[in-house]
């Protein structure tokens, strides 16, 4: 286990920095490629251990991958070219791997493997497979399909009208995917929008989507041609260093090309909502997807409440804004946050445990959290990331503020989806 420690610092971060690719998009551009006839480029790639699991696994099912870095090609031969793996298919810590494939792997003629870490071991499968049972897929695992391990056959799928029950991009893009394969339509309704990656790229690659309100329908049988992909900065990784820049004193960060998805970027409103100094520039469309430049300056914050229909859109930034809200004035109540349950952690219970343990006015509801503020953060003490990216990287932004120094315990994971961040903190504190 790795260990560090991070050092009050409130004399200001400043710079610019570039976040690394979307975590997101750059799983759908490898997978999209591997299914798709011709080559696919990828710019920009998050070379993170999430997204090298969904590489390793398409290498083990016959796709040639070539990776260096943030570039990635990938030499599709159609879903005819896939094959059945001659071993287990280990997808890491990746949640997003895991569910997308499953809806790959229902619609070929094979018998599949997956398997995870501990995490992995406990997030819950059955919101995926059930429905993709009920399109003919053979899937068994532990807890009757419910976790991993699971073993899959597929082929002749029948697609489905499906009504999900909880908000989730990726349950959508999973059957989404089998019902690229299926007979006839493959719809999914959802409760609220969530991020849709998914419709936007595959409309890169060639697909007919329908859209209706909260409805995605697609017809079977299509096929994907390779593309160019370029992929933009993470608003999810974007988000620890806007929090940042709001809350130390004497800071102002620049944020190059970062993604600004209407359905990802709950976080920015969040922030103008607290009253944050946020200034957005340079805004443009890149690859289908909306990109702009954003700068953060220290601000004055006050306490709001957050639930609804933007909770879908900043679920993976609620641990930062937890962090947020300790240093605005009054309260702040997030809820309609249950997803957060099933995520890397129980992302409610971690948060608040943690910020406990720096002092924070936190206690946990069952949908979320209440947050008081301002409160002083303490520091001298030891915290843990759980083995969740996310939980790592808001103890360590929280300990910026903190009176003496801060172990953060477990860093190791968050080379998920941010293996250069203390890189990019040290540099802003340096600037």
């Amino acid at each position: 286990m790795e260990n560090k420690t991070v050092t009050p610092h409130a004399k200001g971060l400043k710079g610019t920095i570039k976040v690394p690719g979307d975590k997101s998009i750059s799983h759908r551009a490898v997978m999209f490629g591997a299914l798709a006839k011709g080559t696919t480029t990828v710019e920009g790639f998050l070379p993170g251990a999430d997204c090298l699991s969904t590489i390793s696994c398409f290498q083990k099912l016959g796709v040639s991958i070539e990776q260096a870095e943030e570039r990635v090609t990938v030499k599709g031969k159609g879903w005819d070219g896939l094959r059945e793996a001659s071993d287990i298919l280990d997808v890491g810590n990746s949640g997003t791997t895991t569910r997308l494939i499953l809806g790959i792997l229902s619609t070929l003629p094979f018998h599949s493997v997956i398997i995870g870490d501990e995490s992995i071991g406990k997030r819950p499968m059955k919101r995926v497979t059930k429905p993709l049972k009920s399109m003919g897929a053979q899937i068994d695992g532990r807890d009757h399909g419910n976790l991993t391990p699971l073993s899959i056959r597929g082929g002749q799928l029948k697609g489905i009208d499906f009504h999900s029950p909880v908000a989730s991009a990726q349950m959508k893009s999973a059957i989404l995917l089998a019902g690229l394969r299926a007979e006839g339509k493959t719809s999914v309704t959802e409760p609220a929008k969530t991020r849709d990656h998914t419709e936007r790229m595959l409309e890169a690659f060639g697909v007919n989507i329908e859209k209706d309100g909260l409805t995605v329908s697609i017809e079977g049988g299509q096929t994907l041609t390779g593309q160019h992909v370029v992929v933009p900065g993470d608003i999810s990784s974007a988000a620890f260093f806007l929090v940042a820049g709001a809350m130390v004193p004497h800071s102002r960060i620049t944020l190059t090309n970062v993604g600004i998805n209407p359905t990802r970027a709950g976080i920015l409103e969040v922030l103008k909502q607290m009253g944050a100094t946020l200034a957005m520039e340079n805004e443009r469309v890149q690859g289908g997807e909306p990109v702009a430049d954003l700068t953060i300056e220290t601000s004055v914050l006050q306490g709001v409440e957050i639930g609804g229909d933007i909770i879908p859109r900043l679920i993976d930034e609620i641990p930062i804004i937890a962090v947020l809200a300790t240093q605005a004035s009054g309260r702040t109540v997030i809820k309609d946050a249950e997803e957060l349950k099933v995520k890397e952690t129980n992302r409610i219970d971690t948060v608040v445990s943690e910020l406990t343990k720096l002092g924070a006015s936190i206690h946990a509801t069952d949908d979320g959290m209440i947050i008081e503020g301002p409160t002083p953060l303490k520091g001298g003490v030891t915290v843990s990331s759980h083995g969740d990216h996310r939980i790592g990287m808001a103890m360590a932004i929280a300990a910026l503020l903190a009176e003496k120094p801060v172990t953060v315990e477990g860093t190791e994971a968050i080379a998920v989806s941010y293996p250069s961040f203390f890189d990019h903190l040290d540099r802003l504190k340096s600037e």
